[in-house]
This record gives C-alpha cells, sequence and structure tokens, in this order.
C-alpha cells in the first residue's frame, strides 16, 4: 500500500511538473533547482549571484523552509523579488506549491527563478518542480564521500557547486575524491569550486548561468 501512495504522488506530481516545464520554456524562463544539506550555502550562493548579476539578468527566488522567511528576507536584500514557502515540517518542495506560488511573479519579465529547496539530500531529489537542472551544492565542512552516500542528487544534477573552499586549509576534505564520487555517478557534472566569502571561483559559475540563459532563451 505505503508503495502504491508513494507512486501515485510522484506521478501526480510529475503530471504538474511537465505543465510547469511547458509553461517555462514558452516564457524562455531559465529554471534552476538548488539542493544540499542544511548550511551548505544555498542561500550565500543566492546573494552573491543576485547581487553579482542583477545588471545583467532579471532574477527572482522562490524559498523553500520548513518554518521562518530567514532565507527570503536576505534574498529580498539583493532587491531580487523573493516568494517564501513554508513546508511545516515538510522535508522538500513540490511541483503543486511551486505552482501554487507562482503568482506574484511576472514571468514574461524573469530571465532566471531559482528555486530553493528545503535542507535535505534525499527528498527534494525525488520531487521535479518543472526545473531545467538540479544544481547539487557541497560545502567543504561536510564530508568528501557526501556524493557516495546520497548519490541520486549528484546522478541527477547538472552541476555541483563546491563551496566554502576558503576553509580547505581548516577542514579534512578531499576536493579531488568529492569530485571522483560524483563523477562516478554522473560523468558530465560541472563542478564549481566557489567561496561566497570571498568570491573565489564565481566566475565559472557566471559564465555557466549565461551559457544556460542564452541555451534556453534560444530554444
Amino acid at each position: 500500500m505505503e508503495i502504491a501512495v508513494t507512486r501515485n504522488l510522484l506521478e501526480s506530481n510529475e503530471s504538474v511538473a511537465a505543465e510547469l516545464k511547458e509553461l517555462f520554456a514558452h516564457k524562455g524562463l531559465l529554471v534552476l533547482n538548488l539542493i544540499s544539506s542544511p548550511g551548505a550555502g544555498k542561500t550565500s550562493l543566492l546573494e552573491r549571484t543576485l547581487t553579482d548579476l542583477r545588471g545583467e539578468f532579471r532574477m527572482a527566488v522562490i524559498e523553500g523552509d520548513l518554518q521562518t522567511d530567514n532565507d527570503a528576507r536576505r534574498v529580498a536584500a539583493t532587491g531580487a523579488q523573493a516568494v517564501q514557502i513554508n513546508t511545516n515540517g515538510g522535508c522538500h518542495l513540490d511541483s503543486r506549491m511551486v505552482r501554487d506560488h507562482l503568482a506574484p511573479f511576472d514571468l514574461a519579465n524573469l530571465d532566471i527563478l531559482f528555486i530553493e529547496n528545503v535542507g535535505n539530500l534525499v527528498c527534494p531529489v525525488e520531487f521535479d518542480c518543472g526545473e531545467d537542472h538540479k544544481v547539487a551544492l557541497l560545502s567543504v565542512a561536510e564530508g568528501d564521500d557526501k556524493p557516495e552516500k546520497y548519490p541520486l542528487l549528484f546522478n541527477l544534477a547538472k552541476v555541483m557547486v563546491l563551496n566554502k573552499v576558503d576553509l580547505l586549509p581548516y577542514v579534512d576534505f578531499d576536493v579531488q575524491r568529492a569530485t571522483r564520487f560524483a563523477r562516478q555517478l554522473n560523468a558530465a557534472l560541472g563542478v564549481f569550486p566557489v567561496s561566497c566569502r570571498s568570491g573565489e571561483g564565481l566566475d565559472p559559475w557566471y559564465a555557466w548561468l549565461r551559457a544556460e540563459r542564452a541555451a534556453k532563451k534560444q530554444a
């Protein structure tokens, strides 16, 4: 019975996700679903990205969190539009939640929509939110075996942002090991080592965003 219920939930989610993909494609809108453990730095990455590229792209954020609007307020402080979704204990966002919170956005006048998912490496991966790509964030404050322990995310993600590299001298984290594990799952995975604090490595991440936005607009 549990298997049947789970299958029905996923099938229903996929149906709405397909509708969203069609809508976003029609608008030429690049949609990225950011997934990581709590504290890996999704919001920090968004703050830097929204600030540094605000003269280049029209961007907005859907913020997923269990209870607070802390991250949405941080994002809004950059000048970007942010809509909060509180799951009240739920471990992930799904396509219906995203669809039901699109009304405040003028999608025709956006270039990139970021979905900051609830901090979790398991549940958010299974629920397509209509995004073009999943973006996996892994911080060097976590174990370098995370891709091996949580393979589905790194298998499905388009890129892995390896965050907080400014802490590498102080933590036991092997970048090559983490990258090797991730690329054993996904040989085409792009890897961007960055520091949102110092700005190190952000230019390649921005170049990838530009290329993906251009491809979506052309398509």
